[in-house]
């Protein structure tokens, strides 16, 4: 094994390239395809684990202390197109500067406790740090590369504005590819350390991508959005060439309905550069409040909120989660990336299918 690799971070991510969730032999419902290479690139100095499919750039998991949380961060597609948006990290031409707290792929909320991990940035200023919480990567725990993908394991604390632990994150991400099909498995456990823990209800969560500017739904209007605290952010009128973002649903529903719904999963589909694109999340049935809502924007910020309930369904449902000191909790999400084809509901539901045998 390459010895970046084994001091790797990644663990619990498949990214798989093709029709179908490809090389495992157990699972026969899948047709079986070459395997891509997938490896680990492990850069200490600039906080960060790379992964490449046959050598090429496919995301990083990066945990700067800039950024409150770790992420992956970018996601490209077999073609080397960016599907996650740029900035704040790297910014691009004609993309949205709003919610500066939208980066790749994250996982937080936006109520532990009372304190608010979901909306927290560099750019939230200083008196305001009080209501916040961050992230703090702490070990790799693990790698493993094989020939069907490689794995990450991480571990992370959930910590207040006094440095209190409120909770112990482990999360195994487990990468694959095959053909034009990446899948990520993002397993991630909470325990509540030194005291009992509260998620309440709130529309900021859980495992969020915030995506190109090609994946959004087209818009003509000026836009102004609220975070959980009541932060405005105008996000103004952008040129809509390229534009070509759709969500659509496990249950049909389509583009901007698709919020505030539940469903098993939603598959984003698009074009970039020329390219046919699907990006698509799935829930597992494992997760408290399955099936999941879904706090899905046709601004570019697509999530699954297992635990928002009550802004989601106009106040019929809520969801206040809780876990006493030392209980823990496992998040399970499987998130697709396809190449030169649209990803159908069939597909889907059969990848769901063998999602929910793990």
């Amino acid at each position: 094994m390459n010895s970046q690799l084994k001091t790797g971070l990644w663990a619990g991510l498949v990214f798989i390239s093709g029709a179908c969730t490809g090389g495992r032999e157990a699972d026969s419902e899948e047709t079986m395809e070459q395997s891509n290479s997938v490896t680990l690139v492990r850069n200490d100095a600039e906080k960060k684990v790379e992964v490449l499919v046959d050598g090429k750039l496919f995301t990083a998991y990066l945990y700067p202390e800039t950024i409150a949380k770790p992420v992956l961060y970018p996601i490209k597609s077999s073609q080397g197109n960016d599907l996650t948006r740029g900035f704040p990290l790297a910014p691009r031409p004609g993309e949205r500067v709003d919610h500066p707290h939208h980066i790749g792929i994250w996982f937080n909320y936006g109520d532990v406790n009372g304190l608010d991990f979901w909306n927290n940035s560099d750019a939230i200023p200083e008196d305001k740090k009080s209501g916040y919480g961050t992230i703090i990567h702490t070990e790799i725990l693990s790698t493993r590369e094989s020939r069907e993908g490689a794995e990450l394991e991480v571990a992370a604390d959930w910590v207040g504005p006094d440095g209190r632990i409120l909770l112990k994150e482990t999360t195994r991400f487990i990468f694959s590819s095959s053909g034009e099909k990446n899948v990520i498995d993002r397993i991630t456990t909470l325990k509540a350390h030194g005291q009992a823990v509260s998620f309440t209800d709130n529309k900021e969560g859980m495992l969020g991508i915030r995506v190109a500017r090609e994946l959004e739904h087209p818009s003509d209007k000026p836009e102004i959005f609220t975070d959980a605290s009541g932060i405005a952010t105008a996000v103004p009128t952008l040129n809509n060439d390229g534009v070509t973002g759709m969500y659509r649903s496990s249950e049909g529903i389509e583009g901007d309905d698709v919020w505030g719904t539940r469903g098993k999963w939603v598959n984003l589909t698009g074009e970039i550069n020329g390219e046919k694109v699907s990006l698509a999340i799935l829930d597992h049935p494992k997760n408290p409040g399955y099936p999941t809502y879904w706090h899905a924007r046709g601004y570019g910020l697509f999530a699954a909120n297992t635990l928002g309930q009550k802004a989601m369904s106009g106040g019929k449902e809520e969801l206040n989660f809780k876990l006493a000191d030392g209980e823990s909790v496992t998040f399970r999400y499987r998130i697709v990336v396809n190449s030169g084809s649209a990803l159908t509901d069939e597909v889907l539901n059969q990848e769901s299918e063998n999602f929910e045998k793990k």
